[in-house]
């Protein structure tokens, strides 16, 4: 499977963003779940995919620039369409669609009347589930922040007891990453 590179990788963000400040916020994210997917990696010598875990993070958020207002949960699917009509390969296009929480499943979908395709949308390999998990220390908020996995983990708890017992799965699992220091 041959992937983009990293220069390849900015200029799709480039060219999808709709203002400069758009791309700064959503690549400087994706950078930045990079960094911390990489970190994991390294941390917990991990046998996976190193360069899909590296593009599956540059790319996770790219549907954020096809956003009409209708809903930030769409993000997800919108770059999985994107990086499909595109050309890339499918196991590149679930990044986009596989990170959103601790993964949605068909019922997640239906119950909460969620406004994407009904269907899964778990991680099902490691790169997967580490890009989604990575993706947890840092948030897009205004102004961008990372999260700590305690803030996290009382975020979370708000979908139910289920998706707690993920993200602390995923902890115990990974462990915690190294963020920066605040500013």
């Amino acid at each position: 499977m041959k992937l983009p590179t990293d220069s390849e990788i900015r200029d799709l963000h480039a060219q999808y963003a709709p203002t400069r400040e758009a791309f700064e916020l959503v690549h400087g994210h994706c950078q930045i779940v990079c960094d911390l997917a990489e970190q994991l990696i390294v941390r917990n010598n991990l046998e996976v995919d190193v360069d899909l875990v590296r593009a599956g993070s540059l790319l996770h958020d790219i549907g954020v620039y096809r956003l009409d207002g209708s809903g930030y949960i769409r993000h997800g699917v919108l770059g999985h369409e994107l990086l499909q009509e595109l050309g890339f390969p499918e196991e590149l296009c679930r990044f986009c669609s596989h990170h959103t929480g601790v993964g949605l499943s068909r019922d997640d979908v239906v119950r909460q009347n969620l406004p994407i395709p009904p269907g899964d949308y778990l991680a099902e390999t490691a790169e997967e589930e580490l890009v989604m998990y990575a993706d947890k220390f840092h948030s897009k908020t205004t102004p961008p922040k990372f999260v700590t996995a305690a803030e996290y983990q009382t975020s979370v708890l708000r979908f139910g007891a289920a998706k707690a017992a993920r993200f602390a799965g995923l902890v115990e699992r990974y462990g915690v990453p190294e963020l920066p220091s605040r500013i």
